[in-house]
């Protein structure tokens, strides 16, 4: 039997060597995280809740043309109303919304605009009129 110090016979690794190699790998981590980079949060359908909240906003705010305290509000005080105006809200809205979105229109009357798609962004707004809802759904074309 030896007797002494067995320090010597066993393979250590000096404290310096395992924090280097730490910091390597750190280092390496985070040149990693650059160079693949985080995907970015989308951010379509919040873009498109912006313009379906700018599109009912103006709606909302505009006299109307034959009678009631808005536009959306005589819109949708009848079913007389909504046939007369159901051409002119379409191009309204069309005339709102910038050239590279689709839109719906649904009112207690009705609805106006293209039928939503399944699986694509969606953004939409609802406005309340004395008579009902009005909800404005968008997405890209």
């Amino acid at each position: 039997m030896r007797s002494g110090n067995n320090a010597g016979e066993r393979g250590q690794l000096s404290l310096s060597v395992v924090e280097a190699g730490i910091g390597v790998v750190l280092i390496l981590a985070v040149a990693m995280g650059f160079a693949l980079g985080v995907s970015s949060p989308d951010d379509r359908s919040a873009q498109l809740d912006l313009y379906a909240e700018d599109a009912v906003t103006v709606l909302a705010g505009e006299p109307p043309r034959h009678g009631g305290a808005t536009r959306l509000s005589e819109v949708v005080r009848s079913p007389d109303a909504f046939d007369r105006e159901r051409a002119d809200l379409r191009r309204r809205v069309a005339r709102i919304l910038p050239d590279n979105l689709m839109f719906r229109v649904r009112t207690p009357r009705g609805a106006v605009g293209f039928r939503k798609p399944a699986g694509v962004a969606l953004g939409s707004a609802t406005v309340t009129t004395a008579h009902g809802d009005v909800t404005i759904w968008v997405w890209y074309a």
